[in-house]
């Protein structure tokens, strides 16, 4: 059985990490490359890297950055923001990435996935579906950081992107990000129902029992966190092992 993963996320505007919430994402948290240290010192699995203002500011992604960052990440990187081409998933994972995520561009110019899993694998190719709920109770996708109703629901788009050959997903409620009030189980469960590749669920960890919930009941291959880890006294490896107590498998 695969083992269960817990995946800090980092969110980088500009010149350093911030963390926000429903992604007012402006709260200065401090530097990257002190967060990838002290996650090296915890080993976490998995670390996730987003340039939150790439894709809003019509750039690539800081590929000097990505290059510095993995140079001293002991641990596999997922990095997004700002790719819209194959070439920008080529040049990350020249310089360290060990999967790059697509978000609006799966949105905007779907076939950007398909030829970047022909090129690359779908194994390192992995698809951010934010998303909202309506007024009418109804998720909805969005794109460029949040900014912009998609007017597709994510379950359609996961099926899309999986299709096309993405390898992973990971979803992002929009209205849970940094509220630490649980993530949205019953999305994340229709989601997974629909697709037959991983799903990180992200958005709403307040506690260790919360990662339960959404891995039990929201069928998730693995949780994705940030202000849990940020702005409390719970920790990752803490985290595990009550995953571990809980009955799943974990890395030791």
């Amino acid at each position: 059985m695969l083992k269960i993963r817990i995946v800090p996320t980092l969110l980088h505007r500009d010149f350093g990490l911030v963390k926000g919430v429903q992604f007012d994402s402006r709260r200065a948290v401090g530097s990257a490359m002190q967060a990838v240290k002290v996650y090296n010192l915890r080993g976490v699995d998995e670390l996730v890297f987003f340039d939150v203002t790439a894709t809003q500011q019509g750039r690539e992604p800081d590929y000097d950055l990505v290059d510095d960052l993995a140079d001293e990440c002991f641990m596999p990187l997922t990095v997004g923001g700002g790719v819209r081409t194959a070439d920008h998933v080529r040049r990350l994972l020249s310089v360290g990435a060990d999967k790059v995520a697509v978000g609006t561009a799966a949105v905007d110019r779907p076939e950007v996935v398909g030829e970047a899993a022909a090129q690359f694998g779908s194994q390192c190719v992995v698809v951010c579906i934010d998303y909202r709920i309506d007024d009418e109770g109804r998720p909805c996708a969005w794109v460029r950081s949040g900014t912009t109703a998609a007017d597709v629901d994510p379950v359609e788009l996961a099926r899309r992107v999986e299709a096309a050959g993405a390898g992973e997903i990971i979803l992002q409620s929009i209205d849970r990000d940094g509220t630490m009030s649980g993530y949205d189980v019953d999305t994340c469960r229709r989601v997974t129902d629909a697709v037959g590749i991983p799903v990180v669920a992200s958005g709403g960890a307040g506690t260790y029992d919360d990662m339960v919930a959404v891995l039990r009941d929201g069928g998730a291959s693995a949780v994705a966190a940030a202000s849990i880890f940020h702005f409390t006294e719970q920790t990752p490896a803490e985290a595990r092992e009550h995953l571990r107590t809980s009955g799943f498998p974990v890395r030791r």
